[in-house]
């Protein structure tokens, strides 16, 4: 079972991934690392990966899932409806591949500003 940590800030989220390519692409590429973004309650990062994206790709997920989002070649995490969402969804900007569940309760990333380190990396 693959699972990493991902930092922002002062918050730690633990993470196991599921079996995608997105997740083996990501997998292979650990640490990766870079400055946190926000959009609404969402924080997203952007990376040197550049994963087409799969045919399951969705813009509607549920708390905890972690996304790689193709369009912007970079990692997000929504924790609560984004500016595009309706009626309490969590919708992101455009269809990006699920790579990851959170095993910790992503709510927390609600402390992270912009601009604040990230990362990811394989959990000890």
């Amino acid at each position: 079972m693959r699972e990493i940590l991902i930092h922002a800030g002062d918050v730690a989220i633990r993470a196991r991934l599921l079996d995608t390519p997105t997740a083996d692409e990501i997998w292979r590429a650990l640490p990766i690392q870079g400055s946190a973004r926000t959009w609404g309650p969402e924080i997203y990062f952007h990376t040197d990966l550049q994963a087409e994206a799969e045919p399951e790709a969705r813009d509607i997920v549920s708390p905890g899932e972690i996304v790689y989002w193709p369009a912007g070649d970079a990692i997000a995490i929504a924790f609560g409806p984004t500016p595009l969402s309706r009626n309490g969804e969590l919708r992101l900007a455009a269809p990006c591949n699920i790579w990851a569940m959170a095993l910790d309760d992503v709510a927390k990333l609600r402390s992270v500003h912009a601009g604040e380190a990230i990362s990811v990396s394989m959990a000890p």
